[in-house]
């Protein structure tokens, strides 16, 4: 601390007194004020310079653990291309196994409708089929019957079965060749069902 005094200490002193008392000056023991800013900037500067080595350390520490992120980002991107590549084959297994499939049941088709249409005349008294003919989406039947009530058991046992939906007669005739007995001629067309 600096202390000025300009004031006079005694009034009866000469001039050459007076200019030298106005002058003085006192200095306080607490240092100079240079040191005391050269004090505050090293404070300063170590703190800067911890706070700066807390940072770089977090750095490092982060770039490690980036390091470590990313190999692990690679190795389950590996894992991914492998699961990908595995499942692509699973696919394409299964699409090959659906064609098969596909192509066992369009193969099982005819047999299953002959299969179906023979056991259900076998089951029907009084009926014979001459010729049958499989258009795709429905069956004509053609056949001979010794009645017209053997004709409507085979109507209502073939839509038994559930193999066809609708099942209509287009003509049925009484044979006039057939001399010994009542033979009937009938046309069937049958359209399959939606499986």
């Amino acid at each position: 601390m600096i202390r000025i005094n300009l004031l006079e200490k005694s009034k009866g002193k000469s001039k050459r007194s007076a200019a030298s008392a106005t002058a003085v000056m006192e200095v306080s023991s607490g240092g100079s004020p240079a040191i005391k800013v050269l004090l505050m900037l090293a404070v300063f500067a170590a703190g800067n310079f911890l706070y700066w080595h807390h940072l770089d350390s977090e750095k490092r520490d982060i770039a490690t653990k980036m390091a470590a992120a990313e190999q692990h980002n690679r190795e389950l991107a590996d894992v991914k291309a492998r699961y990908m590549e595995r499942q692509r084959e699973a696919d394409n297994y299964k699409r090959r196994v659906d064609v098969i499939d596909q192509l066992r049941a369009a193969q099982s088709g005819p047999v299953n409708l002959l299969s179906t249409i023979g056991k259900t005349v076998d089951d029907t008294e009084a009926v014979w089929l001459n010729t049958m003919k499989d258009q795709g989406a429905s069956v004509d039947i053609e056949g001979v019957a010794l009645s017209t009530d053997a004709v409507a058991t085979l109507i209502n046992n073939l839509q038994k079965t559930g193999f066809f939906s609708n099942i209509e007669i287009k003509e049925t005739y009484q044979d006039e060749q057939v001399k010994d007995m009542q033979a009937f001629q009938f046309t069937l067309t049958c359209q399959k069902a939606k499986s």
